[in-house]
């Protein structure tokens, strides 16, 4: 029975080590400029052995594989109406696509909140996704100096999915608020607060090069997010600083494609999104209930686009390509399942001494929120990882609560022991939050 036991935690290890894998590859992107690991296509790879090793260590305690409650419920469903749009989808074929990529990133989600039992693995799950972010911050930043293929002339990007500079921005932004936290928590050590302070200066550096108002509007709201929460004067100040940092630093026409938000009349990219947004509504009042399918917003447009216009362009937001795709159902289900999400995270915000990772994982949510308003991607794997980073601090918060004594609310945390040092409880926790998920799991 103990040699068992020692069998299952060294899979349950593997399978949260190919899971850390998994993250860093998401922005290291191994496949896309490495020779000969195209063809193994090194991040799928290591999600499928996670999820599979995952899915057998439950099957060998005889565990239910945890669905995250209802809002993981409100995640399936959602992907049972994008498999279901096939059905009246204007393009089945893109429909299809659609759904099996989504279907990846639930299973991915699903895997998250099964392996992240513990609050050492939360950290060293977003540490994962800071340090792959080092990579194509650096491969965008070395791409700007070199001139090598840039947008319009002068927007920077990199490989794969981040040949987009706009989804480049707004992925590589979600880890700025979680490597400054790392930077500003004084238990932290040293050369891991240097590290995470590199690979938040470095990712804003690769927005700023990207020239996405988008991912800057993005960037914007997860610092005022991050400063709400805090609280704390020292913590205005770090934002501050980076933000005079920035305004000095930034080349004068990054500010100048800022500004011409105000004008976007004269803006031809601001006007493709001004259209594209005309035809999610027009699409909407026609198709208001279940859409056109999901991954159709292209052939779309070619119905109810502008005679005038010469190309297609994506929904350029998150929300109206929802709305376009799956109609007013999949929306309601799309935002409850964000609601969800982001309402737990406020709660776990006000703990002073444990909360200051939900704290940045709710800033990152919010910026990533606001940068889907202008670029947004239904099947873009960082979103769903975010989000699952999100479940796992609110699943582990509830797991180390005490339960209640008779007669009590337990509304408010228990206060720590004098002279004790916060972090070293917090952590010291992680073992009973742990073992209290594998028994709700049984």
């Amino acid at each position: 029975m103990g040699m068992g036991s020692k069998e299952e935690q060294c899979q349950d290890r593997w399978a949260f080590g190919f899971l850390l894998a998994f993250l860093a590859a998401m922005y290291i992107s191994p496949g896309e400029w490495i020779p000969g690991l195209e063809r193994w296509r090194p991040a799928l790879l290591t999600s499928a052995l996670a999820t599979g090793l995952m899915l057998l260590g439950r099957m060998g305690r005889r565990e239910r594989v945890f669905v995250d409650g209802p809002r993981g419920g409100l995640l399936i469903c959602f992907c049972v109406l994008v498999f279901a749009s096939m059905s009246w989808s204007l393009y089945p074929d893109a429909t299809r696509f659609a759904a099996v990529e989504l279907l990846k990133w639930v299973f991915v989600y699903l895997t998250l909140v099964n392996l992240v039992t513990t609050e050492r693995r939360l950290l060293l799950a977003c540490l994962a996704l800071i340090v792959g972010s080092l990579v194509t911050s650096r491969g965008v930043i070395a791409w700007h100096f070199a001139g090598v293929d840039m947008v319009e002339g002068y927007r920077a990007r990199w490989v794969g999915v981040y040949a987009d500079p706009n989804r480049m921005a707004m992925s590589v932004g979600i880890i700025v608020p979680l490597a400054v936290a790392f930077v500003v928590r004084r238990q932290s050590p040293w050369m891991l607060r240097v590290a995470c302070g590199v690979a938040a200066a470095m990712a804003i550096a690769a927005m700023v090069f990207s020239y996405s108002r988008g991912g800057f509007l993005g960037l914007v709201a997860a610092a005022g997010t991050w400063v709400l929460l805090e609280r704390r004067l020292g913590r205005t100040i770090v934002v501050a600083a980076v933000a005079a940092a920035m305004l000095m630093l930034s080349p004068e026409s990054f500010w100048a494609r800022t500004r011409s938000v105000s004008s976007y009349e004269e803006d031809a990219s601001a006007m493709s999104r001004v259209q594209a947004w005309t035809v999610a509504s027009r699409v909407s009042l026609e198709h208001p209930l279940l859409g056109v399918g999901a991954g159709t917003f292209p052939y779309a447009w070619r119905l109810y686009g502008p005679v005038e216009s010469q190309r297609a362009y994506a929904a350029h937001n998150i929300f109206l390509q929802v709305i376009s795709d799956l109609g007013f159902v999949g929306l309601g289900l799309f935002l409850a399942f964000i609601g969800s999400a982001l309402g737990p995270l406020w709660t776990l915000a006000k703990d002073r001494e444990r909360g200051w990772l939900s704290r940045a994982i709710a800033a990152a949510v919010v910026g990533h929120l606001v940068s889907c308003l202008f670029a947004g991607f239904l099947v873009a794997v960082h979103f769903y990882v975010l989000f699952g980073l999100a479940a796992c601090a609110e699943r582990l918060a509830r797991a180390r609560q005490p339960a209640p004594a008779e007669g009590s609310s337990n509304l408010a945390p228990a206060a720590p022991v004098l002279g004790e040092d916060p972090s070293s409880s917090w952590e010291a926790e992680a073992d009973t939050a742990s073992e209290r998920i594998s028994s709700q799991q049984r």
